[in-house]
């Protein structure tokens, strides 16, 4: 019987791997996909994070490897509204360390037991003392039995730990282009730029390698086709001054979000962290960073439970109350941004004056430390 097993090797799996190899816990890691992904897609780290994974040795290499992010700027047609400054914050990392995800993947699958990939789970099964994951692989049906199973494999996990229902989901009008492209030669390279525009919001954030990720408000209905989406981002990026940006753009995926905030995350032997227990908008950039929190807390709880034979059931009720709690304040600073960056018309002036007066002092220093995910209840 093995200690743990941990469906689902994304950063929020692999670091909860990691993190229980290092505590001595004998880790079982599921992984669906057959190798590790290649895409950019979540790429901000914020400084609980970094904070948290600091004496593992896992924030060095991961600022070895990521920009720097030390400020952030709200913008309208070139002219400045109004600063974020991280590095105003008092905190151990006043910065957002951006990289590709398949990086941080890299960074985390350093430390951790190897992932058994193309094992797709059917079932989680409790027992009175162990439960049992079902798993297609290869053709053939395994058994994994375990003390306890976690399930980290994003909103598809959801079907193996929630019961129809129990974690609702509010789906959002909002759908988005993005894109990574080659940026030219700027004054502002390692700048976050969010333009607020009447036409919608268009973020631009710093990438290794002299690159930039390039994300734009799109309006519903419009055709979904490779070129049309592409066509569309380019056009964003002109019309917010960025032309030599929508030149380097060769493709643009699209996607919706939607809201899901589950009231519990254990059940007795079994545990959902990640996107399997909430999903926020990502315009904001705080959802993975919510997962690997909920990784870096609940690692030494279970190496605990492991070691010593039973459940801290205290500190785990403290535990999902904590994470719950920093899952809800999340989604609402996610659905603020996601409502501010939507087409405006006529009210554009009043949003104008409302960032303008958000990012200037006092409060300028709050809102700062709301976008680093200052108001997490483990930062």
């Amino acid at each position: 019987m093995r200690d743990v097993t941990i469906v689902g090797a994304g950063p929020v799996g692999m670091l909860l791997a990691g993190e229980l190899f290092r505590r001595g816990v004998d880790v079982e890691l599921l992984e669906r996909r057959p190798l590790a992904g290649e895409g950019t897609r979540a790429i901000g780290i914020h400084s609980p994070v970094l904070a948290a994974l600091e004496r593992s040795g896992v924030t060095e290499q991961l600022l070895a490897h990521a920009v720097q992010v030390r400020r952030g700027e709200a913008r309208r047609r070139g002219r400045v509204l109004g600063m974020v400054r991280f590095d105003a914050l008092a905190v151990r990392f006043p910065l957002v360390a951006t990289l590709p995800q398949s990086r941080t993947e890299q960074v985390l699958g350093a430390g951790a037991p190897e992932a058994l990939r193309g094992a797709r789970v059917l079932a989680v099964l409790p027992r009175r003392d162990a439960v049992v994951v079902r798993a297609a692989l290869q053709g053939r049906i395994i058994e994994i039995e375990s003390r306890l199973v976690v399930v980290a494999a994003g909103a598809a996990g959801r079907e193996l730990v929630f019961r129809p229902g129990a974690a609702r989901s509010r789906e959002y009008p909002d759908r988005y282009l993005m894109s990574d492209a080659s940026a030219h030669a700027r004054s502002d390279p390692e700048v976050a730029v969010v333009h607020l525009d009447p036409d919608g919001v268009l973020e631009s954030f710093p990438l290794p390698g002299g690159r930039r990720r390039f994300v734009a408000w799109d309006a519903p209905g419009g055709d979904d086709g490779p070129d049309a989406r592409r066509e569309r981002l380019r056009g964003a990026l002109v019309r917010r001054g960025e032309p030599e940006a929508a030149a380097a753009v060769s493709a643009a995926t699209s996607f919706g979000v939607r809201r899901v905030v589950a009231p519990r995350l254990r059940n007795g032997r079994i545990l959902a962290i990640g996107d399997t227990a909430h999903e926020v908008s990502p315009i904001g950039g705080q959802g993975m960073n919510l997962g690997l929190l909920d990784a870096a807390t609940l690692a030494p709880l279970i190496a605990a439970w492991i070691r010593e034979g039973r459940a801290p059931d205290a500190a785990l009720a403290r535990w999902e109350r904590r994470r719950v709690g920093s899952a809800r304040r999340a989604a609402a600073l996610a659905f603020a941004n996601t409502a501010l960056g939507r087409p405006l018309g006529a009210a554009d002036a009043v949003r104008r004056t409302a960032v303008r007066a958000m990012l200037s002092p006092p409060s300028a220093g709050l809102f700062a430390r709301a976008y680093a995910m200052g108001f997490d209840l483990d930062a």
